[in-house]
Order: C-alpha cells, then sequence, then structure tokens
C-alpha cells in the first residue's frame, strides 16, 4: 500500500524563491512598453476604430507578437554583449554610414516626441480647456522632472513611477470596455486578416509604427544594461535572459490589452458618428454614449500615456545619440531640444490628432533599420556566442522583418502617389 505523505508547508519554498528572484529582475521591459501605449496608439487605434470597426484589430495581434519578440531580443543583446543596439550599429558603420543612420533615427526620434507631447497638450486641453501650446509646455516640464529620476542610482524609483503611469493607462483605457463590451463575434471577426483600400494600409501601417516602435528597441538595449550592469558570467546571463521572457511577455501583453481595447472601445462607441476620427471628437463622443466619468478617465489615461512616453522617448534619443554620434548630453538638455519641434506644430495650428497618425507612420519607416540589424546581430555567433537566436526564432524574426518592410513598401507607394 502507498502511504502519502502530508505536503511540508515548505515544499514550495524553493518555487517562491525563484519565482521572486525572477520578479526582482524584472523591469526594464515595463518602462520600454510604455513607449507602445503614447499618445500616437491613441490616435492611430481610435481612427481605426471609428472609420473601420473592428476590421484591424488582427493588426494590432499581429504587431503585438511581433513586438514581444523583438524587445525581447533587444533586452537579450543588450544583456549578452553589454552594449546598447545604437552602438553595436555604430562599432560597424563606417562614419558617412554611420551619420546617414543616426539622421533617420533622429528623425524617429522626433517623431515619437511629437506624438507624446501633442498627445498630453490635447488631454489637458480636455481636461483643463488649456491652450494646446501651453499644455505641451507643460507636458515637457512635468516630463524634465520626471527625466530627473533616470540615473543609476534612482533607476528603480523611474521604473517604478513608469509603471505606476502604464497601470493609470490601463485604467484610463479599459474603462469604458467593462461599461460597453463589444460583442465577441465581432472581436473574433477582426481576427480575419483583411483590408479595405488605400487607407486601411496607411491606418495599418500607421498602427503597426505605433505598436511597434523603433525608439523603444533601441532603447531597450541600453535599459536592461542600466538596470543590471554588464556581466560576464554566463550563468547570470542565462538567468537575467529567463527573468526577461517573463518580464516582456507580461509588459506587452499589458500593452497590447490596452491598444486592442482603444480599437474595440472606438468600434464599439464611435463608429458612424462625426468627428470620432480625432481625439477630441473621441472624447466628446465617449462623453455622450457613457457619461462625462468615462470621459475623464479617458482624458486622465491620455495625459498619463504622454507624460510617460515622453520621458521614455527622450531616454531613447540619448541612447540612440550616445551609440552613433558617439556623444553624451544631459537628459534634461535632450529634453529640451526635441521639446521644441513639438511645440512648434502646436503654435502653427497643425490639426493634432492627424500629426499623431502622421508621427507613427514616420515610426514605421523606422522599423526595418531597427530590426534588421537587431536580427543579424542577434544570429551572430561572433557578437552573441553561445546565446545566439535558435534557427526557429531567427526565420520568425526574419518573416517579420518582411512583413513589415512590405508593408512600408506599399505605404510609400501610396504616399507617393497620393492613394492615402
Amino acid at each position: 500500500m502507498t502511504v502519502l505523505r502530508p505536503r511540508r508547508p515548505d515544499d514550495t519554498l524553493p518555487r517562491r524563491r525563484t519565482a521572486l528572484r525572477t520578479a526582482a529582475l524584472m523591469g526594464p521591459a515595463f518602462v520600454a512598453a510604455v513607449a507602445y501605449v503614447d499618445p500616437g496608439n491613441v490616435a492611430a487605434n481610435i481612427t481605426a476604430g471609428a472609420r473601420y470597426g473592428f476590421l484591424l484589430v488582427w493588426v494590432l495581434v499581429v504587431a503585438n507578437l511581433v513586438a514581444m519578440l523583438i524587445q525581447y531580443q533587444s533586452a537579450k543583446l543588450g544583456i549578452v554583449t553589454g552594449r546598447s543596439l545604437p552602438a553595436l550599429i555604430g562599432e560597424r558603420l563606417g562614419t558617412p554610414s554611420r551619420l546617414a543612420y543616426w539622421v533617420q533615427a533622429e528623425f524617429v526620434a522626433l517623431a515619437t516626441d511629437l506624438a507624446e507631447v501633442l498627445g498630453g497638450a490635447i488631454a489637458l486641453q480636455l481636461l483643463f480647456d488649456l491652450p494646446l501650446v501651453l499644455g505641451g509646455t507643460i507636458v515637457g516640464a512635468v516630463s524634465l522632472t520626471l527625466l530627473l529620476l533616470q540615473n543609476p542610482r534612482r533607476q528603480r524609483t523611474f521604473e517604478r513611477v513608469m509603471i505606476g503611469l502604464l497601470m493609470i493607462v490601463v485604467v484610463g483605457f479599459l474603462a469604458g470596455l467593462v461599461v460597453n463590451p463589444p460583442p465577441a463575434g465581432d472581436v473574433f471577426a477582426g481576427l480575419v486578416p483583411r483590408l479595405d483600400g488605400a487607407e486601411t494600409v496607411l491606418l495599418a501601417a500607421s498602427m503597426l509604427g505605433a505598436t511597434v516602435m523603433p525608439h523603444a528597441i533601441y532603447v531597450h538595449s541600453s535599459l536592461v544594461i542600466e538596470r543590471h550592469g554588464v556581466t560576464e558570467s554566463s550563468a547570470r546571463k542565462r538567468r537575467l535572459i529567463g527573468a526577461t521572457r517573463w518580464d516582456v511577455g507580461s509588459a506587452l501583453v499589458v500593452a497590447g490589452a490596452v491598444n486592442i481595447a482603444l480599437l474595440l472601445l472606438a468600434a464599439q462607441n464611435l463608429r458612424g458618428q462625426e468627428g470620432t476620427d480625432t481625439i477630441n471628437g473621441a472624447y466628446d463622443a465617449v462623453s455622450a454614449a457613457m457619461g462625462p466619468g468615462m470621459a475623464t478617465a479617458f482624458a486622465i489615461g491620455l495625459l498619463a500615456s504622454g507624460l510617460a512616453a515622453t520621458s521614455v522617448g527622450s531616454s531613447a534619443g540619448a541612447t540612440i545619440m550616445a551609440g552613433l554620434l558617439r556623444v553624451r548630453i544631459p537628459l534634461v538638455l535632450r529634453r529640451l531640444i526635441t521639446l521644441l519641434p513639438a511645440l512648434a506644430v502646436l503654435a502653427i495650428g497643425v490639426d493634432p490628432t492627424w500629426a499623431l497618425v502622421i508621427s507613427q507612420v514616420v515610426l514605421s519607416f523606422g522599423i526595418p533599420f531597427a530590426i534588421i540589424p537587431l536580427g543579424r546581430l542577434t544570429a551572430d555567433r561572433s557578437v552573441m556566442g553561445e546565446f545566439a537566436g535558435a534557427p526557429a526564432l531567427r526565420m520568425f524574426a526574419g518573416l517579420a522583418s518582411i512583413l513589415i518592410v512590405v508593408l512600408n513598401a506599399a505605404l510609400i507607394v501610396l504616399v507617393v502617389t497620393g492613394s492615402g
């Protein structure tokens, strides 16, 4: 007869300790994930949902899966090499090529900052009726304060602040779905890949640019170094890579849920109403359909996304400049330099929502320049050693790169011909 021994209370202690150690190593991916829920996402996803309903849900699902793979590769590259992606690219380019590469990366960083400052300014206008230029100035000033937290001694504090803002974004943008959830059948129908004309290609590229963020790819390789330092131990590298899988997976699930929620919110509540393809119009429509409380939650989520993402964007810009120009400037100065173009766009009266969508298209142009070198570096045994990507991982990364390049080529044709 088999005698079953009672389970001792401490049997689970090793597993708990492992889980706690893994949790203690997490954090950098949540900072990078802030970039995936910035105001550009709000504009792109609300525009897609308001105009085409549930048609483009599949774009967000595919983009989020691609983002998980790419962010994991970026973090792994930083852990294994102790160098950021821009620094490794810069080492392999001659001076003219390196400067040209920096120019395109800098345009990506400027487009990112434009989206974040515009979104925060719109949120302050919705909440307090502030002029857009004043709102943008306030967003810039607050982001300067947040950036002061980002140094090796305060890195954990910076991560906690970013995660706190991310949670505000989650609540602000998911609240509407709880009040008025969409039909499950419509959501599942949106998972079938299809497009409907040239404008849906433009929107799909915009959503892709808002979801797979070039600057987040660049900065993630740097964030893991700032958090964990440079290590030569293979065992510690394995431990950090294992924790990074959980970090990236959980962070991008949160970010993906927010992006999909934005599209579903617009598809369920805003389709067919006039002006709902702008953030201001969406705010008014949410207020009319679900009450001022939901509209306020939406605006607060937008403000939190702008404040958090602009800090991450400034950090990414500094990483790009340090790696490709080999020049380090204070983050505060970097913040001031990139703030000015965004304030100029607000001052000349460009439609802010459309400027947000176009900024995401610019980001989509920059994606191949980030993911193709990333794929080559993480597959190179001379760079990664025993941690080089497995054949299956390289295959999926290659397919993702091809998908993105083809979509961007189609977008270029549409823009040049005026079809978009």
